[in-house]
């Protein structure tokens, strides 16, 4: 028999086993010597009441053996009788990868960046010097966009596949195993390098390829079927299928696709603003308390709610986090939140974005499917040049923002770039302006002082999710019209965040698993 129970722990017994263990045997109203064993299954921290508590749900077994849901996936040598190419090397392309291995069958990846290591100079580089190199940055490069902007794991997409086995194959590779168990699991980037240095070596231990500074330019097909890509203008890599895994920002794979008469969709996502408190308001606000206990981490929100028939919500938010520019060309501004394992910033960032729909890309419609795209760049060359066309983000403090005025100072800020003051209406269209300030007040009202001097947003947050899709059929997940490619993840239109991003990359390797074993 196996009974699922719930503990309720004060946050200084959160780490202590023993207590957990009495806790539970008491919990579990049966015979000790009953009990052969038990494992934690979730560990969430409720903090809406006056003093914070952790609460525990565990399996525990009586009378029959541990059977842990956690299963190391065993990868084979691959066999160059069979090869899929992927676009990409994040979360989409390497996961996508990895389970292909389970079956044998070799990946070759092709990563316009750089690996994990070298993209550290480039990231410094816009950091300090206002320098973005197009091919890596914190958008490109190995690893995707999630290793060097935070490392959150949380994710919704439980019914889409297998949350645990993502989460076990990062544990594999380095990961603190808390996020097996933890409701909002998080590594940091300052982790996440070393553990997607270590699913590298494996991908290439079992006889994957993975081609770095390796821009794809082309596309290699036989009327409606698709046999390899073009890198660099010259080399060709050939396969048995494609996996177009490039995340949101490779616009000019979507460019590429068009040119091609390759079907794609404009899509809605959302725009608006980061927005920085102090994370000790944050902490209070969560906590009750104006002292954060040193067994609490620090605080987190999530705030929506719809103002004039949209979403305004706040999305990615970062506690003790910092801002970080990731803009992925020159001549545009865009900037994002991560932190480090610790998360011990003074500061806590989030996004706070209004839903973009078709009405609002409607100048854009001779673009066709590149509309909405159309859309997001104009927004971030507007930001850009009112940031004095640099890396320096335009600011507001909220309580200027909304009375429409200059702020004459700003507060210190985490964003290393630096800031300057801007009227942030002048910067973002009306429809997103509008709506973000009566969303303020909502979110004032729900999180009292979230409306301070001491808040100032920056802009523009717009790489919220891809502005295109490429569709795909539902069943086969591969392209309506391409035989052979296979769209994926972010930049498809079809994942948001890590998790989400490497189930997608799985569900599509094992959509070509399903075609290799019919043939």
């Amino acid at each position: 028999m196996v009974k699922e129970i719930e503990i309720v722990v004060k946050p200084e017994d959160s780490r202590d086993n023993e207590k957990i263990r009495t806790l539970i045997l008491e919990t579990v109203k049966e015979d000790r010597t009953n009990v052969t064993g038990y494992y934690i299954s979730k560990r969430s921290i409720d903090a809406r009441s006056k003093f914070p508590i952790y609460r525990f749900k565990a399996l525990v077994f009586i009378d029959e053996d541990v059977v842990t849901p956690v299963h190391p996936p065993l990868y084979k040598e691959a066999s160059s009788d069979k090869r899929v190419v992927i676009v990409g090397a994040g979360p989409a392309g390497i996961f996508a990868a990895l389970h292909l291995l389970e079956a044998g069958i070799k990946p070759i990846i092709i990563e316009r960046g750089k690996d994990v290591r070298s993209r550290r100079r480039d990231i410094k580089a816009i950091m300090q010097f206002h320098q973005v190199n197009p091919d890596s940055n914190y958008c490109f490069g190995e690893g995707g966009a999630g290793t060097y902007s935070d490392g959150k794991l949380y994710t919704r997409s439980d019914k889409r596949g297998n949350v645990l086995k993502i989460l076990n194959i990062l544990v594999m590779h380095g990961a603190d195993p808390d996020i097996l168990v933890d409701a909002h699991p998080h590594i940091g980037s300052n982790k996440l390098p070393v553990i997607v240095a270590a699913m590298r070596e494996t991908i290439l231990k079992y006889g994957g390829e993975i081609h770095f500074d390796s821009r794809v330019t082309g596309i290699i097909r036989n009327g409606d079927t698709i046999k390899g890509v073009k890198v660099n203008g010259i080399e060709e890599f050939l396969g048995d299928a494609v996996i177009l895994a490039t995340g949101h920002s490779a616009r000019d794979i979507y460019y590429l696709l068009h040119d091609e008469k390759i079907l794609i969709e404009a899509k809605p996502f959302a725009l608006g603003v980061r927005i920085e408190h102090p994370q000790l308001f944050i902490d209070e606000a969560r906590y009750h308390s104006k002292t954060r206990s040193e067994f609490l981490p620090a605080a987190s929100y999530s705030l929506s709610c719809q103002v004039q028939g949209r979403g305004v919500y706040s999305f990615c938010m970062c506690p003790g986090g910092i801002m970080v520019p990731a803009s992925s060309a020159p001549g545009e501004l865009v900037v994002n939140g991560m932190s480090v394992s610790r998360r011990d910033s003074p500061f806590a960032n989030s996004g706070f974005v209004v839903e973009v729909t078709p009405q609002d890309w409607t100048q854009f419609n001779e673009y066709g499917p590149l509309a909405a795209l159309e859309y997001q760049k104009m927004v971030e060359l507007s930001a850009w040049e009112a940031g004095g066309k640099t890396q320096t983000a335009p600011a507001q403090r909220v309580i200027d923002f909304l009375k429409g005025r200059v702020s004459t100072s700003l507060p210190k800020s985490s964003y290393i770039p630096g800031t300057v003051s801007t009227d942030l209406h002048e910067v973002l269209p009306i429809e997103i302006s509008n709506r973000l300030k009566e969303a303020l007040k909502k979110f004032d009202a729900n999180l009292k002082g979230y409306i301070s001097s001491d808040a100032q947003m920056l802009a523009v947050e717009s790489r919220t999710s891809a502005p295109v899709r490429i569709p795909r059929d539902r069943k086969t997940l591969m392209h309506p019209q391409i035989k052979g490619l296979y769209p994926c993840g972010e930049g498809a239109g079809y994942a948001g965040g890590i998790v989400s991003a490497a189930i997608d990359g799985e569900n599509v390797a094992s959509a070509i698993l399903n075609v290799s074993s019919n043939r």
